[in-house]
């Protein structure tokens, strides 16, 4: 529910911002996301004992330092509606349509194994010729039996598992027989 409020408050921004503006705001709302993962920020924010205007006053004194108007009158527009706890969903679908934009996704590399950056340098670049985008890859040391990607934003995950392998290679030598 949440996303699809925040995609339509993006929708209404992007259309009112060009491109370096939009770059600018995502990364505000990807700090002001980070705000929500402390205990006493999320407090303040969803007591009933703090009123709509001292919260807006708390998000947009936050972002003073930034000077862009537009960030201000768009937090202030979440407190009064009383949706500022939908920023971090905002913050996320932001970062999705930027990514959108410049044809440019983050995806994860999952395996029990160590994997070198050249390889995963090398699986970015090749899956990114397949799809026509730049794909940058990390790593997540993990307890898969194998190597697994995924890139989410395009809906993408390719896996190896080696019990898979080998019992696909067992039921290949049986039906041989």
């Amino acid at each position: 529910m949440e996303e699809l409020v925040a995609k339509r408050y993006i929708k209404a921004m992007r259309e009112s911002t060009d491109g370096s503006d939009f770059e600018s705001m995502t990364e505000v709302f990807d700090a002001l996301a980070l705000s929500f993962k402390n205990d006493k920020f999320i407090q303040i924010v969803s007591s009933p004992d703090v009123s709509l205007e001292e919260k807006r006053d708390l998000l947009v004194d936050s972002v003073k330092n930034i000077k862009n108007q537009k960030i201000e009158n768009f937090l202030s527009l979440l407190a009064e509606n009383g949706r500022i706890d939908i920023i971090p969903a905002i913050a996320i679908e932001m970062k999705k349509e930027l990514a959108r934009e410049k044809n440019s996704f983050v995806g994860k590399v999952f395996s029990n194994g160590n994997i070198t950056k050249k390889v995963i340098q090398d699986l970015g670049s090749g899956l990114g010729k397949k799809v026509g985008s730049t794909i940058m890859l990390e790593f997540i040391k993990s307890d898969y039996d194998g190597v697994k990607v995924e890139v989410d934003d395009l809906g993408i995950e390719i896996n190896f598992s080696k019990n898979r392998l080998n019992s696909q290679m067992i039921d290949h030598i049986l039906k041989a027989i």
